[in-house]
């Protein structure tokens, strides 16, 4: 698997967001074990130190426990945590952006608020079992 890393971020932090947003789609889900360090390490070529310090800032997140010996595993609250994260995130940083975006350029706002509406009758996508 290829990955194009971003100059402007560490590695072990572009690692943890992968993480997160496996996490976010249901790629991994509670109970479920990150793959091992040196897996991770030779799979992106990266050094095996930075993915356990990426793996470290997942665990104080609370979002992975490393079981001794077994792993390192998705919390059963990871998703819930991510998504009240993310949720206030966006509110806080990104939609007041966007808002401005809008306002900027003179949107019509009536188009946008229908496609939400559509949106927002739209099933989430399932998620593995």
């Amino acid at each position: 698997m290829s990955f194009q890393w971003n100059d402007k971020q560490p590695i072990y932090l572009q690692l943890k967001e992968l993480v997160k947003n496996r996490i976010l789609t249901g790629d991994l889900q509670a109970g479920d074990t990150l793959p091992s360090v040196r897996q991770v390490a030779a799979e992106y070529q990266v050094n095996p130190i930075t993915v356990s310090k990426a793996w470290q800032a997942l665990a104080e997140e609370k979002l992975v426990e490393k079981k001794r010996g077994l792993g390192m595993f998705v919390m059963p609250q990871a998703r819930r945590l991510l998504e009240q994260r993310e949720k206030a995130l966006f509110v806080e940083n990104e939609w007041p952006l966007t808002l401005q975006r809008i306002q900027d350029l003179g949107i019509d706002v009536e188009p946008l608020i229908e496609s939400l509406k559509i949106l927002g009758t739209k099933k989430p996508p399932k998620t593995r079992k």
